[in-house]
């Protein structure tokens, strides 16, 4: 086998390897879907539905899920997070969350499965997902 012949299959086998590796899978890209709502309301701190009714009938300046998720990570300590009907995730960069707070979002990332954390690599309002030409019919 010449030198290059050499050089292809070994970089074929590195290849394979990395592609096949239980890390190279958990670190590829998947879409979430979900709102981004905060810990104190997604994990029922201060909740008993998993939603922001209780703190919008409390009324402290809360009228909206939006709202309610800035006030709980502000004054109560929460963090953001994307709540999907089945799963809380937490975000490793949750100030990517802040201006989606209390919307229905995509979010592209990588999950670590030990610690539910998905590692953002954007955000993106489900509306203007809908909106755009790629997704219209």
């Amino acid at each position: 086998m010449s030198k290059i012949s050499k050089r292809i299959v070994l970089i074929l086998a590195l290849t394979a390897v990395v592609a096949l590796s239980p890390l190279a899978r958990s670190n590829s890209e998947q879409i979430f879907r979900g709102e981004i709502a905060d810990t104190q309301c997604a994990l029922n701190v201060h909740s008993l539905s998993q939603s922001h009714n209780e703190m919008i009938a409390m009324e402290h300046g809360v009228k909206t899920k939006a709202d309610c998720t800035r006030f709980c990570v502000k004054e109560r300590g929460g963090k953001f997070v994307l709540q999907s009907k089945e799963r809380v995730y937490r975000l490793d960069k949750p100030e990517l969350a802040e201006p989606f707070a209390g919307q229905e979002v995509r979010v592209a990332g990588a999950l670590d499965p030990k610690t539910s954390t998905i590692n953002v690599h954007s955000i993106t309002p489900i509306a203007a997902v809908a909106s755009s030409p790629k997704h219209q019919k």
